[in-house]
């Protein structure tokens, strides 16, 4: 017997998002669960996508369906769904993971939806049980607790997952095969719903996501005023300064786009130095794997230092102006 497992191949003009090539190298370690031969494949549609083949075979894709047309240039759910409902009745996959982007997270349960099947979103982990079913683990009710959801009946069974959670794998050279899809039929125009542009604003500063400093203010930071402070500190080190939800909320931080957590990035800096953060698991499970962990928060009873590996108790309007002062 052999397992399908598939990954979406997620591009935008012509670049692969960094989701795919962790889903990939997830594929691979599931593949490994799963009793007998299990192949593992990437679904990419686009505009002259051709030269992303080698980069999905690099990183584990033995089997990529290709969908090429100028149709599928731009983005669009009417498009791209019928095209991978269609593909997934046809070829029967066992398991099929998405990125929890903002194109995947509409995909997915969509395609989801079309073949009456489950979908596990924004997870945080996926294993194979021992009934060979894939258990997805989301983070429910703010967060406090992790929800494991199976889907034992349908196939294919899909899962979500934010950029990020899982690490990038080493490139190994290999010769995949290639399948045509035939789009030749697809028609955007009369389609209620029409991709026009991309329209791109790039954030100032190091990406979080890149950043090997990262200064991360939490609800207890108090205000805009010290959110301001994190962002110098970040400058002047060439680092980046991260928030929670909350902080986002308030309206102290920029946006989505700087706010670390299952709903937000999954950062891995060298340095992560957190203020006024309390240590729920959603921020939590986006910062978990960095390397050197440092909180400052005044209750020193906080879940947060169980997680850090040092823990400042001082008031951190304190601790933020003494930095102030010493680096410059």
């Amino acid at each position: 017997m052999t397992h399908k497992i598939w990954v979406f191949a997620e591009q935008v003009n012509g670049v692969l998002d960094r989701v795919t090539l962790e889903l990939l190298t997830k594929a691979k370690d599931l593949a490994g669960k799963l009793e007998g031969k299990t192949e593992i494949a990437a679904v990419l549609l686009g505009k002259n996508v051709k030269g992303l083949c080698d980069t999905l075979a690099d990183y584990g894709a033995e089997v990529i369906y290709v969908g090429d047309s100028a149709e599928l240039d731009l983005y669009n759910p009417m498009l791209y769904a019928p095209v991978i409902t269609n593909l997934v009745k046809e070829e029967d996959p066992d398991i099929f993971l998405f990125g929890a982007t903002a194109i995947g997270s509409e995909l997915g349960p969509t395609v989801a939806a079309q073949l009456k099947t489950g979908v596990a979103a924004h997870c945080v982990e996926l294993r194979i049980n021992e009934n060979g079913l894939l258990v997805s683990s989301v983070p429910s009710f703010g967060g406090k607790i992790l929800g494991e959801i199976l889907v034992p009946d349908n196939r294919p069974q899909m899962a979500s997952v934010k950029p990020g959670i899982f690490v990038q794998g080493e490139k190994e050279t290999r010769e995949p095969s290639i399948h045509w899809l035939d789009v030749t039929d697809l028609k955007a125009e009369g389609l209620p719903l029409k991709a026009l542009r991309i329209d791109k604003k790039e954030p100032k500063g190091v990406p979080l996501e890149k950043a090997e400093i990262v200064f991360c203010g939490g609800y207890g930071i108090g205000s805009k005023e010290n959110w301001a402070k994190l962002e110098t500190l970040a400058a002047r080190v060439g680092g980046a300064a991260a928030c929670t939800r909350p902080v986002m909320d308030e309206g102290w931080s920029p946006g989505e786009h700087v706010m670390v957590g299952t709903s937000g990035k999954s950062i891995r800096p060298k340095v992560y130095i957190g203020f006024g953060i309390s240590g729920a698991t959603h921020h939590i499970c986006g910062m978990k794997d960095s390397g050197l962990v440092i909180n400052v928060n005044r209750d020193e009873h906080c879940p947060v230092f169980e997680v850090s590996d040092i823990g400042i108790v001082e008031d951190l309007n304190k601790v933020l102006d003494q930095l102030l002062m010493t680096i410059q």
